[in-house]
Parts: C-alpha cells; structure tokens; sequence
C-alpha cells in the first residue's frame, strides 16, 4: 500500500461481508475532497454488489475516489474505472428490481392461494368473538386485554 502511495493506512481485521465495520467507517469518516481511498483488492472492501455501490457513493459524495490494486477495472480515478463501475451499479439495479418484481409476483400468487401475509394474530378466531362480545356487554378494552394477555390496542383494533 505504502509502494502504491498510501499516506495513511487503515487496517481492518473484521470481515468484508459485515456492512459496519469499524476501520471502514472511521475511513470513510476521515477521507476528504481529492483522496483515493485505496485497497488490496475489491472484495476486502465489500463482498456484494450493492454494498459496494452503497460504499462508492459515500466516498463519491466526499468528492473522493477509490481504487483496487489488485483490479484494475475498479479505479474511480480514471474514466475506464468510472465506466465500469458505473455499468456494475446499473447491472445491480436491474437486478434488484428484477427481485422486487418476482417477489411482488410470488406474493401475489401466494394470496391467491389464499396464504395468509404478516403476522399471525395473537387472538383466535374464537377469542376475538369472545372478546368483542364482551366488549359489546360493558368490560372495558384494558380488562378485556388483561384477560387475554394482548396489548389494549388489540382488543380495540377487533371488528365484527
């Protein structure tokens, strides 16, 4: 790194695929406009795609750049590097929503099988009965939460 024109080193024994990470945020705190943020190779800054993306746009809005030794390709400093950076983060946008639309997709197919989404209720069918007859005949929605072991905001979020 020193061979390379590092002034100032940062060394971080925690893994690549933790997004907070301590050296890496105290780097990115400390990196200004004109430094280039340097590494021994790309995955020893970040191990998927999109945290990488995440990572070069904090160092792009320091007015910053970044390079890898060992990748030649991921050099924000030059316009080739910019290029194909820029390429990897509209690949990794198009597979995002590639997985945001099988996912709504697939959501969609489940609750026309008739999968229930979400949590499941903390009252069953017939507690929620019970308790709305109650609460029809006087007792109060904390007595009524108390009794079942809810929060008063269950009890009153029942509906005939």
């Amino acid at each position: 790194m020193r061979a390379a024109g590092a002034e100032k080193l940062f060394k971080e024994t925690a893994s690549g695929t933790k997004t907070d990470r301590a050296r890496l945020r105290q780097a990115l705190k400390e990196i200004d406009d004109g430094d280039v943020l340097m590494v021994t190779r790309l995955n020893r800054l970040a191990r998927s795609t999109r945290d990488l993306l995440n990572i070069l746009v904090q160092i792009a809005d320091k007015g910053a750049g970044f390079r890898s030794l060992a990748d030649a390709r991921a050099d924000t400093t030059t316009p080739h590097g910019r290029l194909m950076l820029t390429i990897l983060g509209g690949l990794a946008e198009f597979e995002r929503e590639l997985i945001r639309a099988r996912t709504g997709e697939g959501r969609e197919r489940a609750k026309a099988r008739g999968v229930h989404m979400g949590r499941p209720p903390k009252l069953t069918p017939h507690q929620q009965k019970e308790a709305l007859r109650r609460r029809e005949g006087g007792e109060t929605t904390r007595e009524l939460a108390r009794l079942f072991n809810v929060s008063p905001n269950t009890i009153s979020r029942l509906r005939l």
